[in-house]
C-alpha cells in the first residue's frame, strides 16, 4: 500500500517526527495521520512516543520493512535518472548551504548571538537567493517522483517563517527549519538511490 510505504519512507528518512512533520514528509494529512499510523504502530513497524521526545519513529523490523518497500517501488525505480541527475546537482548546492549555516550559526570565529540584526538579515537574504536558486532543480526531480515535490513548499515555509523574525527556522534543530528539511531531503535522496554517502555529501 503506498501510504504504508510513504509513512515508514518517511520515518526511515526523519527519525523521530512530530506528528505535523510526518505528515508534511509522508504527505499523509494530519487529520488521517492517526488512522493511518495506528495499524503499523499495531505491526510493530512503529514506535508512537509520548514526553519531552514525542513523536514517531521505526522499530527495527519497521526499518527493515521500509527498506524493503523501497526496493520494490515502481515510482522510484522508474525515477532513477532523475535522482541521479538530482543528485549531481544537489551537492555543490549542499555545500553552499552549509557555508551559509555557518555564517548564520558563527561570526568572528565565535557563535552568532544575533544581536547585529543588518549581519542576520544579510545572510537571510543570501539564503532567499540561494533557495530561489535550487528550488527549481527540486521541482523539477518532483515532476518525476512526487514525494520530492514536496520538500519545496516545506523549505519555502521555514523561510518565510525566518523572514517573518523566526530565528530558529533556519537551523534549529527538531524544529521543522530549513536545515531540518534540508537534511531529510538529502537523506532521501541517498537512501531512495540506495548509495552509501560518501566524502563529497559532507560538502
Amino acid at each position: 500500500m503506498t501510504t504504508t510505504f510513504d509513512v515508514l519512507h518517511a520515518l526511515r528518512v526523519k527519525g523521530l517526527a512530530r506528528p505535523e512533520v510526518l505528515s508534511g514528509l509522508s504527505g499523509v494529512p494530519g487529520s488521517e495521520l492517526e488512522s493511518v499510523t495506528a495499524p503499523l504502530v499495531e505491526q510493530g513497524l512503529v514506535i508512537a512516543r509520548t514526553g519531552a521526545m514525542a513523536g514517531y519513529m521505526l522499530t527495527p523490523a519497521g526499518k527493515d520493512e521500509a527498506a524493503r518497500l523501497l526496493g520494490e517501488d515502481a515510482e522510484t525505480a522508474a525515477a532513477r535518472d532523475a535522482l541521479v541527475a538530482f543528485d549531481e546537482a544537489f551537492l555543490p548546492h549542499n555545500t553552499a548551504f552549509k557555508q551559509l549555516c555557518t555564517r548564520w550559526q558563527m561570526r568572528d570565529d565565535q557563535p552568532n548571538d544575533h544581536s547585529d540584526t543588518a549581519y542576520d538579515d544579510a545572510v537571510i537574504a543570501e539564503l532567499a537567493a540561494f533557495h530561489g536558486e535550487f528550488t527549481p532543480l527540486l521541482d523539477k526531480v518532483g515532476q518525476d517522483l512526487a514525494r520530492m515535490g514536496r520538500y519545496a513548499p516545506r523549505l519555502a515555509a521555514a523561510l518565510a517563517r525566518l523572514q517573518e523574525g523566526d530565528q530558529g527556522s533556519f537551523a534549529r534543530p527538531m524544529y521543522d527549519s530549513y536545515h531540518d528539511i534540508w537534511m531529510e531531503l538529502h537523506n532521501d535522496v541517498v537512501l531512495s538511490l540506495q548509495r552509501e554517502r560518501s566524502a563529497a555529501d559532507e560538502g
